[in-house]
């Protein structure tokens, strides 16, 4: 499959081919669905954390002697049912991560950008190197590439500092407009987005990836 390459300001600049094979129809689907679900679980932090009986603030002491005053006998008043007390089976600091095999997130990245090949939701730029900071350029730019997008990712090449900087800041102001570089795509990034716009060389990055 080819796609048509343009320039930001949406003028023709030729096609170039896909370099992976896509996805067959039915296949892949608990790929993508194993590889988000991990990605997701592992955007949790996992720091909750509630003190139990022996961490909370507290005196020792037996609160009144075991027989002989009618009330309910017990040891201590840091126990779960007295108020100040420590909480019983409470949250506890864990690591939410899942292990997804790395054949399974290659063909997860393949199967979504397959689809959204297919729907002509990406498009593919010459370039995404812009000569200086400029938002509403910018703006003006992804509108023209993506008129119906709400939300767009932008997915470069760039290895250059200064460049990197321009775009970054140029994009940051922009509502549901976000940029990431082509060496950390990743399935759900490309599933979150109305559209993706590529850079070419991102492409051949993305490729790359994608046939080792």
């Amino acid at each position: 499959m080819e796609l048509k390459v343009k320039t930001l300001s949406g003028s023709d600049a030729g096609k170039q081919a896909v370099g992976f094979d896509f996805v067959q129809e039915g296949k892949g689907n608990q790929a993508v669905h194993d590889t988000v679900v991990a990605y997701m679980a592992a955007q949790r932090t996992g720091t909750a954390k509630a003190k139990n009986r022996a961490e909370v603030s507290g005196t020792g002491k037996k609160p009144w002697r075991q027989k002989g005053t009618g009330r309910a006998r017990t040891g201590s008043l840091r126990t779960n049912i007295f108020r100040g007390g420590g909480v019983t089976h409470g949250p506890r600091p864990r690591d939410f991560s899942k292990k997804v095999n790395a054949k399974t997130r290659q063909l997860a990245l393949r199967k979504a950008l397959s689809e959204r090949m297919k729907n002509g939701e990406v498009i593919l730029v010459d370039s995404l190197k812009l000569d200086d900071c400029d938002t509403g350029k910018l703006d003006n730019q992804i509108l023209g590439l993506a008129p119906e997008a709400k939300s767009v990712l932008l997915v470069h090449d760039l290895a250059d500092k200064q460049e990197v900087k321009h775009l970054c800041y140029s994009a940051r102001n922009i509502p549901l407009v976000d940029v990431i570089e082509a060496g950390t795509l990743n399935t759900y990034d490309v599933l979150k987005y109305d559209a993706l716009v590529l850079s070419a060389g991102a492409l051949e990055l993305v490729t790359q990836r994608l046939t080792d």
